[in-house]
């Protein structure tokens, strides 16, 4: 049987997995996950450095706050408190050629302990609240940037389930990256030779982020989706369908190549066909 995240993707429909299948799996995913951290088989970028690489590769930022309905905007606030304490475990970050970037090895776990506050988190088609949520917003965020840029995504999710309608979306649906710690992870490869650098900023409004480098970008990339769409399922549920492509240009902007990203698959949590105002 093949399987996307929670649920049959031949079929399109929930997987329920009993309590206990669900506590010795995470135990076995956490465990998997450090012994890969410690396996050497990753050279892990660590250090960070005050100044300001050159060249500007991609910007990029996204809105702090957003209404969700039946989510109680307090939420929200403790998001914010929760991303700046992240933000300082990155920013400023420099990934050398042959280094690989590690989201969850450089923010650590979430714990009250560390200053982290309850925070919606996305589980099993509905979302709850949970120490360190709306730390997904920062990975989203980190691999949206990094589509545009010659680094490589060596590892990264996404939700099995669409929660929530679309709300202003400027980016094509499936386009970031969920995160759970450990096991859950956002791992990004240096395989140039060029140096690059993460900034990340949490403003008043917006979360900003920039991926800086010591050489001059070469090439600049455009981020499209295909075959979009929303199908109905045997069962009563709907489903949302798609794929990532990426266009490569000049940085004097002709075109040069098209490559496959990745596709998406996800139980939709809301019908696709209501009317919106």
């Amino acid at each position: 049987m093949l399987q996307y995240g929670g649920f049959d993707l031949e079929n399109l429909r929930p997987i329920k997995r009993s309590k206990y299948r669900l506590i010795v799996g995470k135990i076995y995913y956490t465990l998997s996950r450090y012994l890969l951290w410690n396996s050497g088989k990753y050279k892990f970028a660590y250090h960070k450095i005050p100044s300001l690489l050159y060249y500007e590769y991609f910007y990029h930022k996204t809105p702090l706050l957003r209404e969700l309905k039946d989510v109680d905007m307090r939420y929200q606030y403790n998001k914010i408190i929760n991303l700046k304490i992240a933000v300082k475990k990155i920013d400023g970050i420099l990934i050398k050629p042959g280094e690989t970037f590690s989201y969850w090895k450089l923010v650590g776990r979430p714990t009250a302990k560390k200053g982290y506050v309850p925070g919606m988190v996305l589980y099993c088609g509905s979302y709850t609240t949970g120490i360190g949520g709306g730390l997904c917003q920062l990975s989203n965020l980190i691999y949206w940037m990094t589509l545009h840029t010659p680094l490589t995504i060596v590892e990264r999710y996404r939700h099995s389930f669409d929660v929530f309608p679309d709300s202003n979306r400027t980016q094509p649906f499936g386009s970031g990256a969920t995160c759970v710690y450990p096991y859950r992870d956002l791992m990004i490869k240096n395989d140039t030779k060029s140096d690059f650098q993460l900034r990340i900023n949490v403003g008043q409004t917006y979360l900003e982020g920039r991926w800086l480098s010591n050489n001059k970008p070469i090439y600049k990339y455009e981020v499209i989706e295909k075959n979009h769409q929303f199908k109905g399922e045997y069962w009563g549920g709907f489903s949302r369908h798609n794929k990532l492509y990426r266009k490569w240009y000049t940085i004097e902007g002709e075109f040069i190549d098209e490559e496959y990203i990745t596709e998406n698959h996800a139980l939709m949590m809301y019908s696709p066909f209501i009317e919106t105002k």
